[in-house]
């Protein structure tokens, strides 16, 4: 039996990594396992402990937090850490430093973003997160390649476990031996397109819906849901500004009657319905940096046709066929896209199929089964952790 030790944001925060750790918390200490773990929350502001996983909260800013959290890790047989520059407090997120100083047990550090062109205060952070780690993950090969090249990191050290995703709660006669195998087709009345997730500027919608108004001549006509509230760091700088922006862009582009904004918050499993439910899954990013994203998984284990701008993760997992890429900024390639998922029901199944293959080692079971062989691996011959 083996105890684990989070240090992450957690629900009630919404975020990806607070989302990241709820799952694989959930599926490291569920099924008979006999493991147990406990969560260290990462907070800007104190706040009540309405979780019953949160054993601690890591307060950016104050000075006894960073000691108190290691205090809390040290309780356990392994600390899993996630990396994301934004939620420690301090210059890049360096705080995290002083609680890693200040950890004894071994540390598997998840790493969230590894950009490929950081300045040298976050090169210089990442690199000392990465010495403090027994063991650093990656979510992608794109990533562990970036780690390897443009960072002075011990490559024994890296792992790839990719992201995990949720089965749908509706299941198909062929849910027995494939959790993610898709339903049997329902034709809707109208075809939909799906794009979700955290709302908030670089997302790209504005040239998703630009792409969309040129599907005006299909028949039936589509429609364009946009699930997801506004994150919550963009709302409260910003209210909901870019929202409306987009409101007024399909107004606009006369399409307004077809595009639909869903703020609902959704659990993972109920999200996931509602994913496999749509005809195309429209990922319109405008980053070109980004090498994990956890939609990106979702929409593969969903078994649904992918369209994705040429981001390093999309480039990676689509490459067999699962999905088509377009170039960034590319309107016209993003409505050719479109067009040929929704009116070739050949290409279609065939990116279903190939979303298949690769769906078993997304189910967040396979993934926690990754994370406890590494703690395994770690405990029987421990990597001394340099602070």
């Amino acid at each position: 039996m083996t105890s684990f030790g989070f240090l992450s944001t957690y629900p009630p925060t919404r975020c990806g990594l607070a989302t990241f750790s709820a799952a694989l918390l959930r599926h490291l200490t569920g099924q008979d396992s006999g493991d147990r773990a406990g969560v260290v929350r990462v907070v800007d502001a104190a706040q009540p402990a309405v979780h019953p996983g949160v054993v601690a909260q890591l307060v950016n800013g104050s000075p006894t937090g960073p000691a108190t959290a290691a205090a809390v890790l040290n309780r356990c047989d392994i600390a899993i850490v996630q990396h994301e520059y934004g939620i420690y407090g301090g210059r890049d997120g360096e705080d995290v430093l002083r609680v890693l100083a200040q950890t004894s047990k071994p540390m598997i550090v998840v790493l969230h973003t590894v950009l490929a062109d950081p300045t040298a205060h976050q090169r210089q952070v990442l690199e000392r997160v990465a010495d403090a780690a027994a063991a650093v993950v990656v979510m992608s090969r794109t990533a562990a390649d970036r780690l390897r090249e443009g960072y002075l990191v011990d490559a024994a050290k890296i792992s790839v476990i990719p992201h995990g995703a949720y089965p749908s709660r509706r299941m198909s006669p062929l849910a027995s031996h494939n959790p993610f195998a898709a339903p049997a087709p329902v034709a809707p009345l109208r075809p939909l397109i799906l794009t979700w997730g955290l709302l908030g500027p670089g997302k790209g919608i504005e040239r998703a819906i630009e792409a969309f108004a040129g599907l005006g001549d299909l028949d039936p006509k589509p429609r364009y849901v946009i699930a997801g509230q506004t994150h919550p760091k963009v709302l409260a700088r910003e209210g909901e500004a870019y929202r409306d922006s987009l409101r007024a862009r399909a107004e606009e582009l006369g399409v307004s009657a077809d595009v639909e904004f869903d703020p609902e918050f959704r659990n993972p499993e109920v999200l996931m319905d509602l994913v496999r439910s749509a005809d195309a899954l429209l990922l319109p990013y405008d980053t070109t940096e980004q090498a994990n994203s956890g939609v990106l998984i979702e929409a593969v284990a969903a078994g649904r046709p992918i369209i994705a701008t040429r981001f390093p993760h999309a480039e990676e997992l689509l490459a067999d066929g699962a999905g088509l890429l377009v170039p960034h900024h590319d309107v016209p390639a993003m409505t050719e896209a479109l067009r040929k998922v929704l009116t070739q029901p050949a290409l279609a199944e065939s990116m279903t199929q190939a979303s298949a293959r690769l769906a078993p080692d997304l189910a967040w079971s396979s993934v926690a089964d990754a994370y406890r062989a590494l703690a395994e691996s770690l405990l029987q011959a421990p990597v001394p952790a340099v602070a």
